[in-house]
């Protein structure tokens, strides 16, 4: 009896340590899913985290300012104008009669252009002659008479008065003549300008008349211009030139033209003259080019560019455009310092010359300058510099990451 009782609960021992053991390894099992689940999580988080971390530090490509020469060339635009330009009026009245160049003739001072018919004027000093005639008669008459009086007065033939009379008339006869050749001659010369000439050497530009055209020379209406003469064998060139070379535009240095009818021909010029003023609505001098033109290939009224040479006092600093910050406060660019701060800075710049610009002040030869700044970019921000470079033309200087 006491054997069989202390056999069974002998039996079921191993029975309960089994379940323990499969209960123990379905934990084991359990926690094993549930942290395969939850590893790859927290390690996505963690590098989520670092990758928004490095997001948050914008990546710069940075270019070092490139050192432009004292001699710049600036190029500016300008009109062509004739060196003289003139219209040609008349200065009678009457009918055109004939002409004898057209536009495009290419005439010398002197030459004759045009005749004019004044038939008014022929007759007026036909009568003026007359008078002239009638007055030199009684002024020889009034000359014997006086010479009579005199003569006579010495015998006392005749008194005092009537030799005073006869004196008189015949000073009175003396100034009528006068008169009378007076008003002759501006007769003739007023004919004389029956026929236009040209005034200077040069080329016709326009002719505004025709043969049987009624003249006026301004007298109770409107003058006509009959011709436009220009003079093409120098022209003149005006430009404006921003203040900031003003002291630099010294007569005598060289300048060239350039024209799109041209390709690849240069003109070389002259300074010659400024104004000695800025203008005070542009902030430009003013400053006169003279160019030879003896085959008369340049036009007047002409577009062209000006390369004008200027000796600056210091070189300049080059930039590329598209490192130019423009806010409200002013232009601006980044600049990277201690390697990873970023830093804004004002600028003044110089020319502009497409892809680059010059920058007169505002930066140094060694400054880090960043060359393509995101909009967001302020003073003491973070940046990973990814790419340093002479300029920011392709490649690693783009401003992207490899």
């Amino acid at each position: 009896m006491m054997d069989g009782k202390q056999a069974g609960p002998t039996a079921a021992q191993p029975g309960k340590t089994r379940g323990g053991l499969w209960a123990i390894l379905a934990l084991l099992i359990i926690a094993a899913i549930v942290v395969a689940g939850i590893v790859p999580r927290w390690r996505a988080k963690a590098a989520l985290r670092t990758e928004t971390n490095d997001l948050a530090v914008p990546s710069v490509s940075v270019v070092h300012p490139k050192l432009g020469g004292s001699l710049s060339e600036i190029t500016l635009p300008g009109n062509i104008q004739a060196f003289t330009d003139s219209p040609i009026y008349a200065r009678t009245n009457g009918y055109l009669k004939k002409w004898y160049v057209d536009i495009g003739a290419r005439v010398t001072s002197g030459q004759l252009l045009a005749d004019i018919e004044t038939p008014e004027v022929d007759q007026q000093l036909d009568q003026a002659r007359a008078d002239l005639n009638t007055a030199q008669a009684n002024y020889n008459l009034s000359e014997i008479t006086s010479n009579r009086y005199q003569d006579l007065l010495k015998t006392d033939s005749v008194s005092k008065q009537d030799v005073d009379n006869a004196n008189g008339d015949f000073a009175a006869k003396k100034a009528m003549v006068s008169s009378a050749q007076y008003n002759v001659k501006r007769l003739e010369e007023l004919q004389s300008f029956e026929k236009i000439y040209a005034p200077f050497e040069g080329v016709i530009t326009a002719r505004n008349t025709d043969v049987g055209h009624l003249i006026n020379s301004g007298n109770g209406g409107p003058a006509t211009e009959l011709f436009h003469i220009a003079a093409t064998r120098t022209m003149r060139v005006y430009i404006n030139l921003p203040q900031q070379y003003s002291q630099a535009a010294k007569p005598g240095i060289t300048a060239d033209l350039t024209f799109q009818e041209f390709p690849g021909r240069r003109f070389q010029g002259k300074l010659v003259r400024t104004s000695d003023a800025i203008d005070i609505a542009s902030r430009t001098l003013l400053v006169e080019v003279d160019v030879d033109n003896p085959h008369g290939e340049i036009l007047p009224g002409a577009y062209t560019e000006v390369h004008l040479k200027i000796h600056s006092g210091a070189p300049a600093l080059i930039l590329p455009v598209s490192s130019l910050i423009f806010r409200s406060d002013g232009l601006q660019v980044g600049t990277v310092q201690n390697g990873n701060r970023a830093a804004l800075t004002r600028i003044t710049l110089g020319r502009d010359m497409g892809s680059e610009i010059e920058v007169v002040s505002g930066l140094t030869a060694d400054d880090l300058v960043i060359a393509n700044p995101p909009d967001s970019l302020i003073s003491g921000e973070s940046v990973r510099i990814v790419a340093t470079g002479a300029n920011a033309d392709g490649g690693d200087a783009s401003g992207h990451p490899e």
